[in-house]
């Protein structure tokens, strides 16, 4: 079991989504940064889409009552196991009665960690998921973020699977994860509702990630991009990575809680190898955003599917290198 102590501004449970839910109108959900998830789910030895922990912005502290193993993965959050600090992308045993904390951003970048433990967060599953549906308030941890004093029920490993301590994920197979990272989109269906140099502006824009955003969607300021013509088009799906127009010509690019359809124009759609940089964004972080191919898309996904397929059983590194050298 393990019982949050401390929740900070935002820590549900989330697994890779139930994006085949789309079409009952349910929004996929998931992990915002899944790349982070599912790699600290190889550390510990567990399917990718085992459900763990996601904690924004740090200021949380969780208590183990087993001795277990497990793994942080994303923005470095400050962590620390009964003070002692313990690295990030890296598997560690952790104690009955002992205490992780995360105390908040450490670096450039970083907004979001990923709690991995070994045999995963065992939550009842609905229509295929344990992630937190926040908006339709189900799934998780009775479908709200997780409050001091919840406990929350952990499975067993599989047979035959021993979680080994000190594995680590090399930093040349994550994500480019910076401070103002470009986020690569390809162009969107409704451009010429849009002025000529619509997206010139918004490849030359220094974005900022406003404070009315959220796990559905980030409000980005800096630049307004204006209709060519007021127009008015029907309803159609959007996807997370999705950047919609509205009348005030802001942009609006949509995450993993995003409703499924949606009426204003769409300048274009982030590239889905590029969403963990997003993820990695909270209010006041700036960003940019590029026009590029789909052939650069393509590339880009498969070159993430590679890093992905890395088996850290095969590191020969321990957790002292790790400490030592990163």
């Amino acid at each position: 079991m393990i019982e949050v102590i401390t929740s900070g501004p935002l820590m549900t449970v989330q697994d890779l989504g139930r994006p085949e839910a789309r079409r009952y109108g349910v929004s996929p959900g998931g992990a915002l940064d899944s790349f982070a998830l599912t790699v600290a789910n190889q550390l510990v030895g567990n399917p990718p889409n085992s459900a763990g922990i996601e904690i924004t912005a740090g200021s949380a502290a969780l208590r183990f009552h087993i001795p277990i193993t497990i793994a942080l993965a994303g923005g470095d959050l400050g962590a620390r196991l009964d003070q002692q600090p313990i690295p990030t992308w890296c598997a560690v045993r952790a104690w009955p009665g002992a205490t992780l904390s995360l105390n908040g951003r450490r670096g450039a970048w970083g907004g979001r960690c990923y709690l991995a433990v070994a045999g995963g967060i065992q939550v009842p599953s609905l229509l295929g998921s344990r992630s937190t549906d926040l908006a339709g308030g189900f799934g998780g941890l009775h479908g709200r973020p997780l409050h001091p004093g919840d406990q929350l029920p952990l499975r067993r490993p599989g047979t035959g699977i021993i979680p080994v301590t000190g594995r680590h994920w090399p930093s040349s197979l994550r994500p480019a994860y910076c401070a103002t990272p470009t986020l690569r989109f390809i162009p969107g269906p409704h451009s010429e509702h849009f002025t000529p140099d619509t997206l010139d502006r918004l490849g030359r824009a220094t974005l900022r990630v406003s404070t009315t955003s959220n796990r559905m969607g980030y409000r980005l300021d800096g630049v307004h991009l204006h209709y060519q013509h007021m127009t008015s088009i029907l309803s159609l799906g959007v996807v997370p990575g999705t950047i919609q127009v509205p009348p005030d010509g802001t942009p609006i690019m949509l995450m993993a809680d995003a409703q499924t359809s949606g009426g204003y124009p769409i300048i274009g759609v982030l590239l889905s190898a590029d969403m963990p940089l997003a993820a990695q964004l909270l209010p006041g972080d700036t960003l940019h955003l590029a026009p590029t191919s789909l052939d650069t898309a393509y590339d880009a996904l498969l070159e993430q599917a590679r890093m992905l397929a890395h088996n850290p059983e095969h590191d020969e590194g321990d957790l002292l290198a790790t400490l030592a050298g990163g």
